[in-house]
Protein backbone atom coordinates (compact mmCIF):
# COMPACT_ATOMS: atom_id res chain seq x y z
CA UNK A 1 0.00 0.00 0.00
CA UNK A 2 2.84 2.12 1.07
CA UNK A 3 4.45 1.56 -2.49
CA UNK A 4 1.28 2.64 -4.04
CA UNK A 5 0.60 5.75 -2.42
CA UNK A 6 5.01 6.73 -2.82
CA UNK A 7 4.43 5.71 -6.92
CA UNK A 8 1.23 8.17 -6.97
CA UNK A 9 2.68 10.99 -5.35
CA UNK A 10 5.93 10.65 -7.62
CA UNK A 11 3.58 10.72 -10.27
CA UNK A 12 1.87 13.89 -9.21
CA UNK A 13 4.65 15.67 -8.40
CA UNK A 14 6.60 14.85 -11.73
CA UNK A 15 3.52 16.04 -13.88
CA UNK A 16 3.24 19.39 -11.39
CA UNK A 17 6.76 19.18 -12.62
CA UNK A 18 6.09 19.31 -16.12
CA UNK A 19 3.21 21.74 -16.15
CA UNK A 20 5.26 24.00 -13.86
CA UNK A 21 8.13 23.91 -16.92
CA UNK A 22 5.77 24.22 -19.22
CA UNK A 23 3.96 27.09 -17.57
CA UNK A 24 7.82 29.06 -17.27
CA UNK A 25 8.56 28.38 -20.61
CA UNK A 26 5.27 29.92 -22.14
CA UNK A 27 5.78 33.10 -19.98
CA UNK A 28 9.22 33.51 -20.63
CA UNK A 29 7.89 33.38 -24.62
CA UNK A 30 5.48 35.86 -24.10
CA UNK A 31 8.01 38.43 -23.26
CA UNK A 32 8.72 39.95 -25.71
CA UNK A 33 12.24 40.65 -26.24
CA UNK A 34 13.52 44.60 -27.29
CA UNK A 35 16.05 46.81 -27.03
CA UNK A 36 15.93 50.78 -26.40
CA UNK A 37 18.77 52.70 -27.13
CA UNK A 38 19.19 55.69 -25.34
CA UNK A 39 20.51 59.32 -26.79
CA UNK A 40 22.54 60.28 -24.09
CA UNK A 41 23.68 58.77 -20.43
CA UNK A 42 21.68 57.33 -17.61
CA UNK A 43 20.86 60.15 -16.02
CA UNK A 44 17.30 62.62 -14.95
CA UNK A 45 17.12 63.23 -18.78
CA UNK A 46 16.12 59.30 -19.28
CA UNK A 47 14.18 59.48 -15.56
CA UNK A 48 10.82 58.17 -16.81
CA UNK A 49 12.39 55.57 -19.08
CA UNK A 50 14.49 54.40 -15.83
CA UNK A 51 10.90 54.55 -14.10
CA UNK A 52 9.28 52.42 -15.96
CA UNK A 53 11.62 49.57 -16.03
CA UNK A 54 12.71 49.58 -12.34
CA UNK A 55 8.62 49.74 -11.42
CA UNK A 56 7.69 46.74 -13.98
CA UNK A 57 5.75 48.89 -16.57
CA UNK A 58 6.92 47.17 -19.63
CA UNK A 59 6.74 43.32 -17.91
CA UNK A 60 2.61 44.23 -17.19
CA UNK A 61 3.07 44.84 -21.29
CA UNK A 62 4.52 41.56 -21.71
CA UNK A 63 7.86 43.15 -22.79
CA UNK A 64 11.05 42.21 -21.58
CA UNK A 65 13.25 45.59 -22.43
CA UNK A 66 16.78 46.15 -22.15
CA UNK A 67 17.92 50.10 -21.63
CA UNK A 68 21.31 50.51 -22.86
CA UNK A 69 22.78 54.21 -22.82
CA UNK A 70 23.50 56.33 -25.39
CA UNK A 71 26.60 58.44 -26.66
CA UNK A 72 28.35 60.47 -29.67
CA UNK A 73 29.54 56.39 -31.25
CA UNK A 74 25.65 54.97 -30.55
CA UNK A 75 23.19 56.69 -32.77
CA UNK A 76 20.01 55.19 -32.26
CA UNK A 77 18.64 55.62 -35.34
CA UNK A 78 21.42 53.52 -37.02
CA UNK A 79 21.08 50.61 -34.75
CA UNK A 80 17.50 50.59 -35.73
CA UNK A 81 18.09 50.56 -39.17
CA UNK A 82 20.70 47.20 -38.61
CA UNK A 83 18.29 45.45 -36.40
CA UNK A 84 20.52 46.36 -32.80
CA UNK A 85 18.15 47.76 -31.41
CA UNK A 86 13.90 48.36 -31.68
CA UNK A 87 13.58 51.69 -29.94
CA UNK A 88 15.40 54.31 -29.18
CA UNK A 89 16.07 58.21 -28.15
CA UNK A 90 16.84 61.17 -31.02
CA UNK A 91 16.52 64.79 -31.62
CA UNK A 92 14.37 66.20 -34.09
CA UNK A 93 17.30 67.22 -36.24
CA UNK A 94 19.07 63.73 -36.28
CA UNK A 95 15.48 62.15 -36.89
CA UNK A 96 15.36 64.94 -40.51
CA UNK A 97 18.81 64.28 -41.43
CA UNK A 98 17.85 60.25 -41.25
CA UNK A 99 14.62 60.66 -43.39
CA UNK A 100 16.28 63.01 -45.88
CA UNK A 101 19.15 59.81 -45.97
CA UNK A 102 16.05 57.55 -46.67
CA UNK A 103 16.33 55.90 -43.40
CA UNK A 104 12.69 54.30 -42.83
CA UNK A 105 12.43 55.33 -39.36
CA UNK A 106 9.16 56.85 -37.25
CA UNK A 107 8.36 59.06 -34.21
CA UNK A 108 6.14 57.36 -31.67
CA UNK A 109 6.31 59.49 -28.47
CA UNK A 110 8.35 63.24 -28.02
CA UNK A 111 9.44 63.10 -24.45
CA UNK A 112 10.20 67.14 -23.79
CA UNK A 113 7.88 69.38 -24.77
CA UNK A 114 9.95 72.19 -24.33
CA UNK A 115 13.64 72.06 -25.52
CA UNK A 116 16.32 71.66 -22.41
CA UNK A 117 19.10 73.28 -24.65
CA UNK A 118 19.48 76.64 -23.32
CA UNK A 119 22.33 79.28 -22.70
CA UNK A 120 23.23 79.56 -18.48
CA UNK A 121 24.72 83.57 -18.16
CA UNK A 122 26.05 85.23 -15.29
CA UNK A 123 23.09 87.93 -14.13
CA UNK A 124 25.36 90.15 -11.91
CA UNK A 125 27.25 91.00 -15.45
CA UNK A 126 25.22 90.66 -18.16
CA UNK A 127 21.32 91.13 -18.91
CA UNK A 128 19.65 89.24 -22.29
CA UNK A 129 16.45 89.94 -22.28
CA UNK A 130 15.76 90.51 -26.16
CA UNK A 131 17.57 89.52 -28.94
CA UNK A 132 19.49 92.56 -29.41
CA UNK A 133 20.59 92.19 -26.27
CA UNK A 134 23.06 89.25 -28.03
CA UNK A 135 25.26 92.27 -29.75
CA UNK A 136 28.89 92.47 -28.57
CA UNK A 137 28.63 88.99 -26.67
CA UNK A 138 30.80 85.86 -26.69
CA UNK A 139 28.62 83.19 -26.99
CA UNK A 140 29.20 79.58 -26.31
CA UNK A 141 28.35 76.68 -29.17
CA UNK A 142 29.59 72.96 -30.50
CA UNK A 143 29.80 73.67 -33.88
CA UNK A 144 27.86 71.06 -36.08
CA UNK A 145 25.61 70.62 -33.59
CA UNK A 146 21.99 72.17 -32.91
CA UNK A 147 23.09 74.38 -30.83
CA UNK A 148 24.84 75.89 -33.46
CA UNK A 149 21.78 75.99 -35.88
CA UNK A 150 19.58 77.51 -32.97
CA UNK A 151 21.72 80.09 -32.28
CA UNK A 152 22.24 81.00 -35.57
CA UNK A 153 18.61 80.92 -36.37
CA UNK A 154 18.06 83.60 -33.41
CA UNK A 155 20.69 86.19 -34.29
CA UNK A 156 19.73 85.92 -38.09
CA UNK A 157 16.01 86.67 -36.74
CA UNK A 158 17.50 89.61 -34.78
CA UNK A 159 19.42 90.64 -37.66
CA UNK A 160 22.90 90.91 -36.38
CA UNK A 161 25.74 89.63 -38.61
CA UNK A 162 28.90 87.26 -37.43
CA UNK A 163 31.19 90.59 -36.94
CA UNK A 164 29.10 91.42 -33.90
CA UNK A 165 29.38 88.42 -31.85
CA UNK A 166 31.78 85.89 -31.10
CA UNK A 167 31.32 82.56 -31.47
CA UNK A 168 33.35 80.67 -29.21
CA UNK A 169 33.88 76.44 -30.01
CA UNK A 170 32.56 74.62 -27.12
CA UNK A 171 34.26 71.58 -25.27
CA UNK A 172 33.10 69.49 -22.84
CA UNK A 173 35.92 71.34 -20.05
CA UNK A 174 33.04 74.52 -18.68
CA UNK A 175 36.24 76.38 -17.91
CA UNK A 176 35.99 79.08 -20.16
CA UNK A 177 32.86 79.86 -18.96
CA UNK A 178 34.11 79.71 -15.13
CA UNK A 179 36.82 81.83 -16.00
CA UNK A 180 34.20 84.07 -17.79
CA UNK A 181 35.78 83.91 -21.51
CA UNK A 182 32.49 83.19 -22.40
CA UNK A 183 29.33 84.92 -21.75
CA UNK A 184 26.89 82.35 -22.13
CA UNK A 185 27.53 78.78 -22.73
CA UNK A 186 24.87 76.31 -23.47
CA UNK A 187 23.33 73.79 -21.31
CA UNK A 188 20.92 71.39 -20.47
CA UNK A 189 18.86 72.99 -18.33
CA UNK A 190 18.02 70.17 -16.37
CA UNK A 191 21.05 68.41 -15.65
CA UNK A 192 24.43 70.63 -16.74
CA UNK A 193 22.32 74.02 -15.89
CA UNK A 194 21.38 72.57 -12.32
CA UNK A 195 25.42 71.86 -11.71
CA UNK A 196 26.63 74.93 -12.98
CA UNK A 197 24.39 76.79 -11.80
CA UNK A 198 24.49 75.40 -8.32
CA UNK A 199 28.22 75.92 -8.37
CA UNK A 200 27.64 79.80 -9.05
CA UNK A 201 25.00 80.17 -6.78
CA UNK A 202 27.53 78.85 -4.16
CA UNK A 203 30.05 81.23 -4.63
CA UNK A 204 27.00 84.35 -4.44
CA UNK A 205 27.15 84.50 -8.78
CA UNK A 206 23.87 84.61 -9.85
CA UNK A 207 23.08 82.93 -12.42
CA UNK A 208 20.44 83.41 -15.36
CA UNK A 209 19.45 81.47 -18.45
CA UNK A 210 18.59 82.36 -22.28
CA UNK A 211 16.23 80.32 -23.49
CA UNK A 212 15.15 79.92 -27.72
CA UNK A 213 11.61 79.56 -27.58
CA UNK A 214 10.80 82.43 -25.41
CA UNK A 215 12.33 84.08 -28.73
CA UNK A 216 9.69 82.10 -31.49
CA UNK A 217 12.71 79.38 -31.50
CA UNK A 218 10.99 75.96 -31.48
CA UNK A 219 13.35 73.18 -32.04
CA UNK A 220 12.61 69.54 -30.66
CA UNK A 221 14.82 67.60 -28.55
CA UNK A 222 14.43 63.91 -27.52
CA UNK A 223 11.98 61.80 -28.91
CA UNK A 224 11.30 58.07 -29.16
CA UNK A 225 11.59 56.23 -32.81
CA UNK A 226 10.96 53.11 -33.83
CA UNK A 227 11.53 51.45 -37.57
CA UNK A 228 8.67 51.78 -40.28
CA UNK A 229 8.96 47.71 -39.79
CA UNK A 230 8.85 47.46 -36.40
CA UNK A 231 5.44 49.23 -36.75
CA UNK A 232 3.85 47.77 -39.84
CA UNK A 233 4.94 43.87 -38.46
CA UNK A 234 4.42 44.83 -34.73
CA UNK A 235 1.96 47.20 -33.93
CA UNK A 236 0.91 45.33 -30.72
CA UNK A 237 4.61 45.61 -29.24
CA UNK A 238 4.81 49.51 -30.40
CA UNK A 239 2.02 50.04 -28.91
CA UNK A 240 2.47 48.42 -25.59
CA UNK A 241 6.13 49.78 -26.03
CA UNK A 242 4.78 53.30 -26.15
CA UNK A 243 2.26 53.00 -23.43
CA UNK A 244 4.30 51.44 -20.63
CA UNK A 245 7.38 53.88 -20.96
CA UNK A 246 4.67 57.00 -20.90
CA UNK A 247 3.62 55.59 -18.19
CA UNK A 248 6.77 55.31 -16.62
CA UNK A 249 7.22 59.42 -17.42
CA UNK A 250 3.71 59.61 -16.08
CA UNK A 251 4.19 58.04 -12.84
CA UNK A 252 7.99 59.28 -12.16
CA UNK A 253 6.99 63.00 -12.44
CA UNK A 254 4.31 62.55 -9.57
CA UNK A 255 5.58 64.19 -6.49
CA UNK A 256 4.82 61.89 -4.85
CA UNK A 257 6.99 59.37 -6.37
CA UNK A 258 9.54 62.16 -6.16
CA UNK A 259 11.85 59.92 -3.80
CA UNK A 260 11.51 56.51 -6.36
CA UNK A 261 12.23 58.30 -8.96
CA UNK A 262 15.57 59.70 -7.84
CA UNK A 263 16.68 56.41 -6.58
CA UNK A 264 16.13 55.21 -10.07
CA UNK A 265 18.76 57.64 -11.67
CA UNK A 266 20.91 57.40 -8.17
CA UNK A 267 21.94 53.80 -9.36
CA UNK A 268 23.32 54.69 -12.68
CA UNK A 269 24.02 58.52 -11.27
CA UNK A 270 26.22 57.89 -8.21
CA UNK A 271 28.44 61.26 -8.60
CA UNK A 272 25.60 63.56 -8.61
CA UNK A 273 24.94 64.51 -5.03
CA UNK A 274 21.12 63.56 -4.17
CA UNK A 275 19.82 67.48 -3.57
CA UNK A 276 21.08 67.83 -7.25
CA UNK A 277 19.43 65.10 -8.89
CA UNK A 278 16.06 66.42 -6.65
CA UNK A 279 16.67 69.71 -8.17
CA UNK A 280 17.15 68.03 -11.82
CA UNK A 281 14.08 66.02 -11.56
CA UNK A 282 12.02 69.17 -10.79
CA UNK A 283 13.63 70.96 -13.88
CA UNK A 284 12.84 67.96 -15.63
CA UNK A 285 9.16 68.37 -14.71
CA UNK A 286 9.10 71.57 -16.53
CA UNK A 287 10.08 70.19 -19.95
CA UNK A 288 8.16 67.21 -19.98
CA UNK A 289 4.88 68.72 -18.58
CA UNK A 290 5.16 72.47 -18.52
CA UNK A 291 1.82 72.87 -18.06
CA UNK A 292 -0.34 70.83 -15.97
CA UNK A 293 -2.66 69.96 -19.53
CA UNK A 294 0.16 69.07 -21.22
CA UNK A 295 0.41 65.55 -22.56
CA UNK A 296 3.25 63.76 -21.62
CA UNK A 297 4.58 62.06 -24.80
CA UNK A 298 2.58 64.29 -27.19
CA UNK A 299 3.96 64.93 -30.40
CA UNK A 300 3.89 68.70 -31.17
CA UNK A 301 3.71 69.15 -35.08
CA UNK A 302 4.07 72.80 -35.67
CA UNK A 303 7.50 72.78 -33.82
CA UNK A 304 8.30 69.51 -35.85
CA UNK A 305 7.66 71.53 -38.76
CA UNK A 306 9.54 74.51 -37.48
CA UNK A 307 12.71 72.48 -37.08
CA UNK A 308 12.27 71.40 -40.21
CA UNK A 309 12.12 74.94 -41.96
CA UNK A 310 15.14 75.95 -40.00
CA UNK A 311 17.35 73.17 -40.99
CA UNK A 312 16.42 74.25 -44.58
CA UNK A 313 17.20 77.58 -44.19
CA UNK A 314 20.64 76.27 -42.44
CA UNK A 315 21.34 73.98 -45.43
CA UNK A 316 20.99 70.78 -43.04
CA UNK A 317 19.42 69.31 -45.52
CA UNK A 318 18.96 69.95 -49.29
CA UNK A 319 15.20 69.75 -49.55
CA UNK A 320 11.80 68.96 -47.60
CA UNK A 321 10.93 65.58 -46.38
CA UNK A 322 7.65 66.68 -44.77
CA UNK A 323 8.42 65.06 -41.34
CA UNK A 324 4.91 65.22 -40.35
CA UNK A 325 4.26 62.02 -42.08
CA UNK A 326 6.18 60.44 -40.25
CA UNK A 327 4.89 61.44 -36.50
CA UNK A 328 2.71 58.09 -35.28
CA UNK A 329 0.69 60.69 -32.72
CA UNK A 330 -1.85 57.76 -32.20
CA UNK A 331 0.72 55.61 -30.20
CA UNK A 332 0.35 58.25 -27.39
CA UNK A 333 -2.95 58.03 -27.03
Amino acid sequence: MKHSTDTLLLAIAFVVWIVAGLWAQNAAASDAAVTYRLKWLKNMSTVGDLFALRQGYFRERGLDVTIKPGGPERDAIRELELGYAQFGVASADQVIRALAKGAPVIVVAQLFQVNPLQWIYRRDRISVETLTDLKGKTLGVTFGKNDEIIMRTLLARAQISDAQVRLYSVRLDYTPFFKGVVDLWPVYINTQGVEIGGRLASSGEPVGYFNPDDHGVRFVANSVVTSQDMAVRHPDIVRNFVQALLKGWRQALRIDNGSLAVEAVRQYDRDSALHVLQEQLQATRSIVQPTPRSVIGAIDHTAWQETENIMLQHRQIAKPVTVIKYLRADMVR
